[in-house]
């Protein structure tokens, strides 16, 4: 692991062997055009950033394992004729993202992070580091099953075998297409449908106390590049404008509806982007998957269609909120939040008993597992009395996702994103205390 990081530190993407080349500028021009793939592929060479880097350590170097065995071994399980069958998966990896199915098999996913929830039918599932899904599959009696889990970047896969017949192997599926960063990962939200956008001078981006007057979500990124951002916006439509911080936050459920706020420790050759109009995670079922309904016609599970089995037990609103944000360096390999490595950041403060809102915004363009521990983590997934629990909350490139949190547990929690490179930076310790401020 020493030595995987240390290659990482000199060069973040030595591990993708996926990088765009001549051949795949051919293929953007016949689908966009020449003007518009080659202002594309400048935006992302200035920016010293590749569409392919979706993954930090690939199939080319890691083995993926299913319970111990390689993808030429395979996991077998035997089921006898009528069976249901419950399978729990557990992401156990130290940087792999996967993406879940079993071909001819619907599953029902009846539990996250072991956590009942209300029984939902998919065709795939993606599941990041940590988390875990128990889903329930009935196979018929005449059929051997590939249980697959392909990595989010398509570099490799691991799998299992579910048979009534111990000589009997199912086929194989092949891996899907490679999955691409687009104008959404980058945190441009709806902006990105508008053409192309200059992002050469992102490092460049004005701290929160210059934009508090601008609406958001009706802008390009191109008025993000501004520095002094002194026009008269009052003709401007308002409806996205979101409520100060000094407002009563927004009721349990909901989500927050402030401002994307972000601090000057975020502005430096330590964060290579940040999010302006980061789209809310609840919907995306994350890159590689957006379309699969149409080009596979599979049903993928989105955390809106979390909902919890039992009634929301913590149902008062929020006192307070705060936003965290997720920020690094891709090309430099440094990983921090709200742009502090975890060596120089104070802890947070909860107060024992409160309820509060975390709102996680993802300054960069990796799918990072955040994990909080000691207490739950409550999607809200806009219905407050069902709000589904989980310990390990993935946030997609570019967005935002909301949660509240019960600070029910006294003590010294680890707050981290759970890919194990990312961890030594991306990380904040939790106090949770009693009547007052732990020193």
């Amino acid at each position: 692991p020493e030595d995987i990081y240390s290659t990482l530190k000199k060069r973040g993407d030595y591990y993708n062997f996926k990088q765009r080349t001549v051949a795949d500028l051919w293929n953007d021009i016949k689908a966009n055009g020449l003007a518009r793939s080659w202002a594309e592929r400048g935006m992302w060479n200035e920016m010293r950033m590749s569409q392919s880097d979706i993954a930090d350590v690939t199939g080319d170097t890691y083995t993926y394992l299913m319970n111990g065995n390689t993808p030429e071994q395979g996991w077998n399980a035997l089921f006898k004729s009528g069976e249901r069958i419950r399978l729990r998966f557990i992401n156990s990896a130290a940087m792999t993202i996967f993406d879940v199915r079993i071909p001819g098999l619907k599953m029902t996913v009846v539990a996250a992070d072991g956590q009942n929830i209300e029984p939902v039918s998919v065709d795939e599932f993606r599941i990041g580091v940590a988390e875990t899904y128990d889903v329930v599959v009935t196979p018929s009696d005449d059929s051997a099953y590939c249980v697959f889990a392909q990595s989010i970047d398509r570099s490799g896969y691991c799998r299992g075998n579910l048979s009534p017949n111990p000589q009997w192997q199912a086929d194989i599926p092949k891996m899907d297409y490679d999955p691409v960063l687009g104008h959404r990962d980058m945190g441009m939200g709806m902006a990105g449908m508008h053409g192309m956008h200059d992002m050469s001078s992102m490092n460049a981006m004005t701290p929160k106390n210059t934009m508090k007057a601008m609406d958001h979500s009706a802008h390009d990124m191109s008025a993000m590049t501004n520095p002094s951002m002194n026009k008269d916006h009052s003709t401007h439509n308002m409806k996205g404008m979101n409520m100060p911080a000094t407002d009563k936050p927004a009721p349990a459920g909901m989500g927050s509806q402030r401002d994307i706020a972000h601090e000057k420790t975020e502005f430096g050759p330590h964060v290579d982007m940040r999010a302006a109009t980061p789209m809310n995670g609840l919907d995306d079922p994350g890159i590689g998957l957006r379309d699969h309904a149409q080009r596979y016609g599979r049903r993928v599970l989105r955390y809106a269609d979390l909902r919890n089995l039992y009634k929301t037990e913590d149902r008062r609103d929020p006192s307070r909120e705060i936003q965290l944000h997720l920020t690094g360096n891709m090309q430099r390999y440094m990983w921090s939040m709200d742009g502090i490595p975890f060596a120089d950041a104070a802890p947070l403060q909860f107060k024992y008993g409160e309820r509060l809102r975390i709102v996680l915004v993802n300054d960069s363009m990796m799918t990072h597992p955040i994990h909080l521990h000691g207490v739950w983590s409550e999607l809200e997934t806009g219905e407050a009395m069902y709000l589904p629990k989980k310990h390990t909350i993935l946030v997609q490139p570019g967005s935002k996702i909301s949660y509240l949190v019960s600070a029910d547990a006294v003590g010294r929690w680890a707050y981290h994103c759970h890919l194990l490179y990312h961890m030594p930076g991306m990380m904040r310790e939790v106090h949770i205390t009693e009547g007052g401020v732990q020193s």
